[in-house]
């Protein structure tokens, strides 16, 4: 079966005849002048899938406006394989043909990899049963997952780092592998996703992933085998050079906030965890945060004390003054931002038991500024450092304490 579509995505799909059930998977190959590979490609993956794969599934050939003979061969194969159909797109671009493709199929999980199968089949089954299971919304393949083997050279190798690098510089992606081209998403997140996916090329697969990521998806990682095909048209400069732009793009976007990834989230997005086991808090993550950021201004106040006092009182003095005072101001900041406690109510009990820990924390700096004195004066910045290093082990201890005791049943 051979359909059309413009530079739009292409109208639904029809379902499938009368007693067929709709397949599971859309496998799509976007291709654009492959004539060489298409044929080989095809009776390759059909085999796999058939003898593989527990699925009712479809091959989509997505021709991007191939000048060869590429579309009269994926023709051929529609016409001689039932399971394979051919969409013809006027523009190239692999992102805008993965767009029409996925935005028409009636499929429940869409499929993506390029022509040369550089990734090994055997793991197709694991990045589409999670999917499929509704454990997670989108699957990629990585190479820079543990456990995956790559073989390709030294320039592609650094080129695909580095790039991965900057995403999570610029983009906060927490994704490994952006440009492998072995990815599957759930049609129902694709509905909502790929109207907000403005690039054409191939930034299409990053843009839809770090889109996930801040509307709460959850993606899941295959470690693939994989080996570079020395004969790839990809032009890697012009790509590179699309990729900042389209990165420039989204950080712009972000920016000013245009795009609904809250209304996403509300959709489709998955809920915090509301963990009730014993002995597994809540939002520890946050609260560490949180708190190392009070911890940082506390301890920024503590050496300016310290310093102020230091000369008029001397150094045991000073180092009491300066903790008790940021002391009482490190259990308040905590009590209302790090563990969420408002209102009066218990709180001289959360200062005196602050006090405690406070006097642990006073017994930790002081034992060391002890230990410092008792071989000589020291040197004002040695005197520091120790101090430092001995204020990071007492936060360490207010931690615990804080979050087990102090505040424990505010929780």
């Amino acid at each position: 079966m051979t359909t059309s579509a413009d530079a739009s995505p292409a109208a639904p799909r029809a379902s499938s005849p009368a007693g067929t059930p709709n397949p599971v998977l859309d496998v799509v190959i976007p291709v654009y002048n492959e004539e060489t590979d298409l044929a080989q490609c095809v009776y390759r993956l059909h085999t796999h899938l058939r003898d593989h794969v527990p699925y009712a599934y479809r091959i989509t050939i997505a021709d991007n406006a191939s000048t060869d003979s590429t579309l009269a061969i994926a023709r051929g194969l529609a016409e001689e394989i039932p399971e394979v159909e051919v969409v013809h797109l006027d523009e190239k671009g692999r992102g805008r043909a993965l767009n029409a493709v996925w935005s028409a199929s009636d499929a429940q999980v869409l499929v993506y990899m390029d022509v040369d199968l550089s990734t090994d089949l055997a793991a197709l089954l694991p990045l589409v049963a999670p999917l499929i299971s509704g454990h997670s919304d989108l699957a990629i393949g990585s190479r820079l997952a543990r456990g995956a083997r790559v073989v390709r050279g030294p320039k592609r190798e650094i080129i695909s780092r580095c790039y991965n690098l900057i995403l999570r510089g610029t983009l906060a992606a927490k994704f490994s592998d952006a440009q492998c081209g072995f990815k599957a998403i759930r049609a129902d997140v694709a509905r909502q996703l790929l109207p907000l996916v403005e690039d054409t090329g191939w930034f299409f697969d990053t843009e839809l992933l770090v889109l996930a990521q801040r509307a709460g998806l959850r993606t899941h990682e295959v470690p693939v085998d994989w080996i570079d095909d020395p004969d790839s048209s990809v032009n890697i400069v012009a790509t590179a050079t699309a990729d900042l732009k389209g990165v420039a793009r989204m950080i712009r976007a972000f920016a000013k906030g245009s795009l609904p990834l809250s209304e996403i989230r509300a959709q489709l997005g998955r809920a915090p965890i509301g963990v009730s086991t014993p002995g597994v808090p809540p939002r520890l993550a946050t609260q560490l945060v949180r708190f190392a950021a009070i911890g940082v201004g506390s301890t920024l106040a503590y050496l300016v004390l310290y310093v102020l006092l230091r000369g008029a009182v001397g150094a045991q003095w000073a180092n009491l003054v300066s903790l008790l005072v940021t002391a009482i101001a490190n259990t308040a900041a905590n009590r209302r931002f790090t563990f969420g406690v408002r209102g009066s109510a218990g709180a001289g009990r959360h200062q005196f038991e602050g006090l405690i820990v406070f006097g642990l924390g006073l017994a930790l700096t002081s034992g060391s500024l002890a230990l410092l004195h008792s071989g000589g004066e020291p040197n004002r910045f040695v005197e520091l450092v120790v101090l430092v290093l001995a204020n990071l082990a007492a936060t360490v201890l207010r931690f615990l304490l804080f979050r087990n005791w102090v505040f424990r049943k505010n929780r």
